[in-house]
């Protein structure tokens, strides 16, 4: 099967989730995998490494570039689908604002046209999300699409709700960490009275901070030892950095950082008031550190009872705090942390991810073959080429 892997985003969770899948289908020998990436990308050079076909694209840097990058957009186009003829599927990792200007042509009547599988992240936009243009958004890239993979049952329902006809593939959400964990050590018993919290992301209002700050007050008011790291990229912020015990890092975190920062926490809280998932789930569990969350959507999915994960009662303040309480009984805590640790090497492996995939894109390729249908739930030098070569080197569309 030949797949093109399509990334144009430039960094963080959608950066790291293309060059995970892109390790694991690599690996797989009855895949020839290439990758269409933007040049601007942070971690090219990690999917350099993978020596596979890659075809660079100028896209932008800031909002400046977007605006002019806009002219470039009809070559870019004709020289991406140019190169999607060479592939069976175009899988897109996740979408980028240019996704639903190309995709469309994957779908138009042609001599021969590759299927198009997007990976939907979100059915819907978030609470406080820009939305004014999801609905078109997503609305062209399920027109073009032969099938589209969903990360988690509550995506898959939304999915099928809204394109009935539209086969899904579930693939599970491995962790995002691209980097080698720490060696996890053994860990003395907190001193009584002390835990350190951490919420790891981008700091957003669907994310709960309102309720984690006053939750954080009802349980640091009660036990004093009690610490918050937040850290993350965003406008978000609720009081937090006002609050005693409380540590604010409004800033973005390079790849490389994360399995220290998760490492040093004893638990990651979730706060959040909606959520399709979550891809700090899987990182937290990979390195063994549990995880406290809210019971919404895809979160009741990824933390679960006996795995490392605690989810609280309720969507409010009490019902977190009491959540996170229960983490201060050092026997509580470290069997918890054993549980993630337990569950952890399967969080880090991408090979049932990758074989989900290529099992659902086999079926969507091959309907004639099916016995059942695709699930609903369930390089250094860049040489300029219109064409993808079989070597390390990155091409340009």
């Amino acid at each position: 099967m030949r797949i093109l892997l399509w990334y144009w985003g430039r960094r963080g969770g959608g950066a790291q989730f293309t060059l995970g899948l892109a390790r694991a289908l690599a690996a797989r020998p009855e895949i020839d995998l290439r990758l269409s990436l933007s040049a601007q990308g942070e971690m090219l050079g990690d999917f350099e490494a993978l020596r596979r076909p890659i075809a660079m694209v100028d896209t932008y840097r800031d909002l400046t570039g977007f605006a002019t990058g806009l002219a470039r957009l009809p070559l870019l186009r004709r020289r991406f689908l140019a190169a999607a003829q060479e592939a069976d599927v175009v899988v897109s990792s996740m979408a980028h604002l240019w996704t639903p200007l190309v995709a469309p042509g994957l779908a138009q009547p042609a001599q021969r046209r590759p299927a198009y599988v997007p990976v939907i992240h979100d059915a819907a936009p978030h609470p406080g999300d820009p939305a004014w243009a999801w609905d078109w958004r997503l609305g062209r890239e399920l027109r073009s699409a032969r099938a589209a993979v969903a990360l988690s049952d509550t995506v898959a329902a939304s999915l099928a709700a809204r394109a009935p006809g539209l086969p899904l593939i579930r693939m599970p959400l491995p962790a995002l960490l691209t980097g080698a964990a720490p060696a996890r050590t053994a860990r003395p018993a907190n001193p009584p009275g002390q835990l350190r919290l951490l919420f790891f992301g981008r700091l957003q209002t669907y994310k709960g901070l309102d309720l984690l700050r006053d939750a954080f007050r009802i349980l640091h008011g009660a036990h004093p030892g009690v610490s918050l790291r937040v850290v993350g990229e965003g406008e978000a912020g609720a009081g937090l950095a006002e609050l005693p015990g409380v540590q604010f890092e409004r800033r973005w975190v390079p790849e490389s950082e994360i399995p220290d920062l998760l490492a040093a926490a004893d638990a990651v809280v979730l706060p959040y008031r909606e959520a399709s998932q979550s891809g700090v789930v899987p990182q937290a569990l990979a390195m063994g550190v549990p995880v406290v969350a809210t019971p919404v959507g895809g979160l009741r999915e990824q933390v679960r009872p006996g795995a490392g994960g605690v989810l609280a009662a309720a969507v409010d303040a009490a019902a977190l705090a009491e959540a996170l309480a229960g983490l201060l009984d050092p026997a509580r805590l470290e069997s918890l942390r054993r549980e993630a640790a337990a569950v952890g090497a399967a969080q880090a492996d991408w090979t049932g991810a990758a074989e989900a995939l290529v099992g659902g894109l086999a079926r969507v390729l091959r309907p004639e073959q099916q016995s059942s249908p695709v699930p609903n739930r369930a390089p250094s030098n860049r040489q300029a080429s219109s064409r993808p070569t079989r070597s390390s080197s990155a091409t340009a569309v």
